[in-house]
């Protein structure tokens, strides 16, 4: 349900905002960052988004390499070109990488007028003023998008709201399988409530019985594979039994929770999984090869994100190819073959052995992508326009028919259905944990990937030589990560 809200953007309020949160980075930049400084520092927002277009302008767009790969930013700047003609706007791809400094690049002029990105960078910009707070609330796009989805992007000065980026899709951790993998007689061995849905892709127990089952079968095959070492996949298992990032939503740095509730049983999940895997789990091999490993049979499943659907798609029509298959009948045959679902649900006892456990849902660490405007640019109203238009209904319903994305928009969602729908139902229930749109974000990932990369190798130790053999050890190994989180934030800076 779209949440009901005000949002005051009263002049006045505006213009004592403007010299907080806009403006140069650095005064070692003055000379090359003068003009965007003065605009940003001396004139009211309200005035800098007039709604009157700069006419007979070139602006830069910053978008996602997938996007572009696939064809999806040449149609949608071809798009706009052609709606705007008549004002001489003209949008053109950045050319730069879509990892760029924009606190760097941007007082030089080198940054991006548009860029797109996910929220924990767009908000990092945002703390150092390199991005412009928006007027969201006149928006074609506004009422559409979720209130959860908003807060990511949220800034909250002197009483009043402000928003930093209009959210574009969600990302979040996604199921991915071979349906012609599955055994010829799943529908009586693996279907046991009769749901016409696998039991592997429903439930982890099952998943980790399958992923046994076909190893077994096979030594070169496996079911389910997945780095443990990737802490934005892993930590959602901490997250489904009471785990967090940062306390008071994802704000208070001081407040880490990886051990909060009952984590470790998560973990235990994870090693539990990692044992069905081989040792290529311990790094990112498997994360490396999970396209052509997914493609050629030798993986059933593996998690990733919406995104790189396209990718897993292509990787796929180009094995169908090379035993033979002509291209349309190899990409048919590819999406046919190639499923993508939400999350599995886990056993509330974390032993995925239990015989009929009490199921409750995956939590996720997840994500939402957005445009946002550069502090530096010199044609605010037209970037608006551009992201505007990018974010209307059309262009996000292809944005999902192309690169397989959950758009943010609620009508889009419904449109493009299945998985995207599911994934923004996940996001309105809470089963979506976003990454923390603090600076402190940044100091989560040594100590978690320590950690997992230590219990994926757990899974292959002696019994007697285990360094995580019990919860309590799984325990106290997070509150390790807890610790070493908050000297990483605090007493090494």
């Amino acid at each position: 349900m779209i949440m009901k809200r005000k949002v005051w953007v009263a002049a006045m309020a505006v213009l004592l905002l403007a010299q907080q949160l806009c403006g140069c980075g650095e005064k070692v930049k003055e000379e090359k960052a003068a003009s965007a400084s003065e605009s940003a520092s001396g004139t009211a927002l309200s005035n800098i988004f007039t709604g009157e277009l700069e006419q007979n302008v070139t602006i830069q767009v910053l978008e996602n390499d997938t996007a572009i790969e696939k064809g999806y930013f040449a149609e949608l700047i071809q798009a706009f070109n052609e709606a705007y003609k008549d004002q001489g706007i003209t949008a053109v791809d950045a050319n730069m990488d879509q990892y760029l400094d924009l606190a760097n690049d941007g007082p030089y002029g080198y940054g991006p007028d548009v860029l797109y990105q996910a929220n924990d960078v767009i908000m990092q910009y945002a703390q150092g003023k390199h991005i412009y707070p928006l007027p969201v609330e006149s928006m074609e796009c506004y009422g559409q998008i979720p209130q959860t989805a908003w807060d990511a992007y949220k800034i909250e000065k002197d009483g009043s709201v402000y928003y930093c980026g209009v959210p574009v899709n969600v990302q979040a951790p996604m199921l991915y399988y071979r349906a012609d993998l599955l055994p010829d007689d799943w529908e009586n061995s693996w279907d046991k409530d009769k749901d016409g849905i696998p039991d592997m892709v429903q439930n982890w127990n099952d998943m980790y019985a399958f992923s046994l089952e076909r190893h077994d079968a096979d030594p070169s095959a496996y079911g389910y594979m997945k780095s443990l070492y990737d802490v934005y996949f892993s930590s959602g298992f901490l997250f489904s039994y009471g785990g967090y990032i940062f306390g008071n939503n994802n704000t208070d740095a001081s407040d880490i929770g990886f051990a909060a509730g009952e984590a470790e049983k998560g973990a235990w999940v994870l090693e539990q999984l990692a044992s069905a895997m081989n040792e290529e789990c311990i790094d990112d091999t498997i994360t490396t090869n999970a396209y052509s490993k997914l493609a050629d049979g030798t993986y059933f499943a593996t998690i990733s994100t919406p995104d790189v659907y396209s990718s897993f798609l292509d990787e796929m029509v180009s094995e169908y190819k090379s035993e033979g298959m002509g291209e349309e009948e190899a990409e048919s045959t590819a999406k046919e073959n190639l499923i993508m679902t939400t999350l599995p649900k886990l056993p509330e006892s974390g032993d995925l052995t239990e015989e009929n456990p009490k199921l409750t849902d995956s939590k996720m660490m997840g994500g939402i992508n957005a445009y946002a405007v550069s502090a530096y640019t010199k044609y605010p109203n037209a970037c608006l326009a551009f992201i505007n238009f990018a974010t209307g209904y059309d262009m996000m319903v292809k944005r999902s028919e192309m690169l397989g994305i959950a758009p943010a928009r609620e009508d889009a969602a419904k449109e493009a259905g299945g998985t995207s729908e599911l994934l923004y139902q996940n996001l309105e229930n809470g089963n979506i944990i976003l990454m923390p749109s603090i600076k402190e974000v940044s100091q989560i990932w040594t100590p978690g990937q320590t950690f997992f990369t230590d219990l994926a190798k757990d899974a292959f130790r002696a019994e007697n030589e285990k360094k995580y053999p019990d919860l309590e050890s799984l325990k106290a190994g997070l509150e390790e990560v807890d610790r070493q989180i908050y000297d990483a934030v605090y007493t090494l800076k």
